[in-house]
């Protein structure tokens, strides 16, 4: 059993499947809906939904501050779909909309396509062997321009949907839909990776 305690950020969206996922694989799940509920978190997801309604609860339950301001002094943070809208620098598709501005890539919302093309895909994916990864794209975002400093960990047609900088990690689909929670290890992996390097600086 792990002792690690992984956040879910429950304002809204599709976190109830991240959060079977995660139990499964033996960590501690908090539901984040509050600035003091990312006290003690070992990491936390940003799962799908309306990337517009997330911005706006975040703000309104005043919790947008604390939230960045954790990611940038190193809480480990995992966004999926809306996830990965909110963790990007901007968004191509939709420019006034606001983000969390924290990943140094910018996406486009919906674009591989609506809710009726959603699609079913085998991925290739760093880190976790030779066994492709089923993944869901659902109204899911594409990166349109990225920067040397992240790190691509999986692509889909020539795209990047997948794809890492410090302690952010980012996906354009959902993980969480299938029964392969190998993502989702990988995210735990990175989390104790990164708590060891920090130990072994102290």
């Amino acid at each position: 059993m792990s002792n690690l305690k992984i956040g879910v950020l429950t304002l809204q969206g599709g976190f109830d499947k991240h959060i079977e996922s995660l139990v499964k694989l033996g960590v501690t799940v908090v539901k984040v809906r509050e600035a003091l509920e990312l006290d003690g978190i070992d990491g936390l997801v940003i799962p799908g939904g309306e990337s517009t309604t997330i911005i706006r609860l975040l703000k309104n339950f005043r919790i947008y501050d604390a939230l960045r301001d954790k990611i940038v002094k190193g809480l480990p943070v995992f966004g999926t779909c809306a996830g990965m809208i909110l963790l990007s620098s901007g968004i191509t598709s939709h420019r006034d909309q606001e983000t969390l501005n924290l990943m140094n890539y910018k996406v486009s919302r919906n674009d591989y396509g609506r809710q009726i093309d959603s699609f079913d895909a085998l991925l290739n994916i760093s880190g976790l062997g030779e066994d492709p990864v089923p993944a869901v794209f659902i109204r899911a975002p594409r990166i349109t321009e990225i920067a040397d400093s992240v790190e691509i960990l999986s692509e889909y047609e020539g795209s990047p949907v997948m794809v890492r900088e410090k302690n952010m990690l980012a996906a354009s689909f959902h993980p969480e839909l299938t029964d392969d929670t190998r993502v989702h290890s990988l995210f735990i992996s990175m989390i104790k990776n990164l708590k060891m390097s920090v130990q072994n600086q102290i």
